[in-house]
C-alpha cells in the first residue's frame, strides 16, 4: 500500500518504507533533543546512570564502529557518521513490529551508498589533488586505470545491494511464513512457534550486522583516502 499526497493537479506516492523512514526521523529527532538536555544538565562529576547512561553507551558504540578506522579523524566525522548509524539500525529492526524497514528498498540503500561515495571521492581530491588522485587511478600502470575506475563504482553498488539483499530477503522470508502458517490454520499455530527465531536473525541479527558491515566499509575507505602521515 502506497501513500499518495495530491498538490492540486501534482501527485506524489510515498512508498510505506520511505514513510516509516520519515517517522524514524522524526522520533529519533525527538529522542536527541531529549538527550541532549539531559547530559547538558548532568553532573560531570557523578557517574552517569538512567537515561544519560544509555546515552553514552549509544555514543560509544557508534564509535567504536568507525573509530578503528578514521583513528584520530572519528570526532571529526562522528556527527556524520553517527546520525546514519543510528538512522540505520532502528530501522533495520522495523520489521519486529510489523513494518516494512527502510532499507529494505533499495532507493534508500543507493541514496545512503552515493552518500559515502561522494564523500569518499571528495576526500580524495581535497587530499590528494586531481593529479594525484589520477596517478592513483593509474597504479602500477595506465591500462589498469578502467579497472581502477570500476573499482571505486563498485563500493556504492556492493553497499547498496548487500544492505537491501539481506533486509528484502528478510521481509520477504517472513512474510511466506507467516502466509503458509495462516492457510495451515488451525495447524499453523505449532509453525507460528517458529517465527520468533526467523525475526531474531532476519529482523536483529542480521539488521544491526548489516549496519556494522555498512559503516565499517564506509569508514575503512574514507580512511584509504586520506594521505598516510608518515610518508
Amino acid at each position: 500500500m502506497e501513500f499518495v499526497i495530491r498538490i492540486g493537479d501534482m501527485t506524489i506516492q510515498l512508498h510505506p518504507s520511505i514513510v516509516n523512514w520519515l517517522i524514524l526521523c522524526v522520533l529519533l529527532s525527538v529522542f536527541f533533543i531529549i538527550a541532549g538536555n539531559k547530559i547538558k544538565k548532568a553532573d560531570p562529576t557523578q557517574a552517569p546512570k538512567g537515561f544519560v547512561l544509555v546515552c553514552e553507551c549509544v555514543a560509544k558504540l557508534g564509535t567504536g564502529i568507525i573509530s578503528d578506522n578514521l583513528k584520530a579523524r572519528t570526532k571529526f566525522y562522528l556527527p556524520f557518521f553517527g546520525t546514519l548509524i543510528f538512522m540505520m539500525a532502528p530501522s533495520n529492526l522495523l520489521g519486529l513490529i510489523g513494518l516494512q524497514p527502510p532499507t529494505s528498498n533499495l532507493s534508500v540503500n543507493v541514496t545512503l551508498a552515493v552518500m559515502m561515495f561522494l564523500l569518499i571521492q571528495f576526500v580524495g581530491l581535497k587530499e590528494k589533488g586531481v593529479i594525484g588522485r589520477f596517478k592513483e587511478l593509474c597504479d602500477p600502470i595506465f591500462l589498469f586505470l578502467p579497472l581502477n575506475i570500476l573499482g571505486d563504482l563498485a563500493l556504492p553498488v556492493s553497499l547498496s545491494l548487500r544492505l537491501f539483499g539481506n533486509l528484502l530477503a528478510g521481509t520477504i522470508i517472513t512474510g511466506l511464513v507467516y502466509t503458509l502458517m495462516e492457510s495451515l490454520m488451525p495447524f499453523g499455530v505449532l509453525g507460528l512457534s517458529f517465527t520468533p527465531f526467523l525475526h531474531a536473525y532476519f529482523d536483529i541479527f542480521s539488521g544491526l550486522i548489516q549496519t556494522y558491515i555498512f559503516f565499517t566499509l564506509a569508514s575503512f575507505f574514507l580512511s584509504e583516502s586520506y594521505v598516510d602521515e608518515e610518508e
